[in-house]
């Protein structure tokens, strides 16, 4: 949060903010959203795979290149930290500020989810979201950003002085740490910034602080993706569970949420090749 009117206004100052802004990465060069060929693939997809988060908790999954997966509301407004890696390469990952950065701070159908340097390259395709309707409201919120950073016990150490365990960090890193067998000292740097599912949030006029609101989210309510390359993916059930005045505690009233697998309809992909690394890492051996 800036501190403003330390220094008097130049002469210029109104000139000075009237300059108009233009995007800083537009991107018309890049493929356009194939709505067809998701809507062709998911016609007849089954479904493969169901797994239930408990609330305050985390689960990993895993989605073929080529199938779908959807994050599903089953019993009351929850929210949902998403991560998403390479299955065979973790050190590959969602960046959640260059997808900001390209597609804005709330995403939905057409955007992509991309991946951190030096890969660089489209991980997931938000193929269908039942709250597009909610667009924006008065307050400037809207739902799925890509703002925020997820609760952790080191902030909430830092703003409250004490130990909460099932942050969103702490639940997604001993996920990821059963997954791969590994310590959580040896893989807390692979969790990163997430998608925060379900969640409404916006900046406020006056300061420009990240702020939260009820999250719109109701019983089978979903958001889905296409699973651009092999996923291994990780969600946590946040303990702000509508994140309508808390998050990091057990005040809250948390409800589970759903993962669910489609495999598409059998050739409805044949135009479809996974897409390969940046070609700029490829130039220069950097991946």
């Amino acid at each position: 949060m800036k501190t403003i009117k330390q220094n008097q206004e130049p002469s210029d100052a109104q000139e000075r903010r009237a300059i108009k802004p233009v995007i800083c990465y537009p991107i018309d060069n890049l493929p356009s959203h194939d709505s067809s060929l998701y809507a062709n693939a998911r016609s007849k997809m089954k479904l493969v795979e169901s797994i239930i988060i408990p609330p305050r908790d985390a689960k990993a999954f895993e989605v073929p290149a080529g199938h779908f997966f959807r994050i599903v509301s089953v019993e009351g407004p929850q929210v949902g930290d998403l991560n998403l890696w390479n299955r065979d390469n973790i050190s590959e990952h969602f960046f959640s500020g260059k997808t900001r950065a390209l597609h804005g701070t709330h995403v939905s159908t057409g955007d992509k989810l991309y991946s951190n340097l030096p890969f660089l390259r489209p991980m997931a395709t938000i193929t269908h979201d039942t709250l597009d309707w909610y667009g924006w409201d008065e307050d400037g919120g809207s739902v799925h950003d890509v703002i925020g950073t997820r609760c952790d016990p080191y902030t909430h150490m830092s703003l409250n002085n004490e130990e909460y365990h099932y942050c969103c960090h702490s639940n997604l890193c001993r996920t990821l740490s059963n997954h791969q067998h590994a310590k959580i000292s040896e893989i807390e740097m692979k969790v990163h910034d997430v998608l925060n599912v379900f969640m409404c949030t916006g900046f406020t006029k006056e300061t420009h602080q990240y702020f939260m609101k009820a999250s719109p989210v109701r019983p089978d309510d979903f958001i889905e993706f296409f699973a651009e390359i092999d996923l291994l993916g990780a969600l946590s059930a946040c303990p702000g569970g509508d994140c309508s005045s808390s998050h990091s505690s057990d005040s809250a009233k948390c409800y589970p949420l759903k993962v669910e697998v489609y495999k598409p309809n059998d050739g409805t992909l044949k135009q479809w090749t996974s897409p390969s690394l940046n070609k700029y890492s490829k130039n220069h051996g950097l991946s």
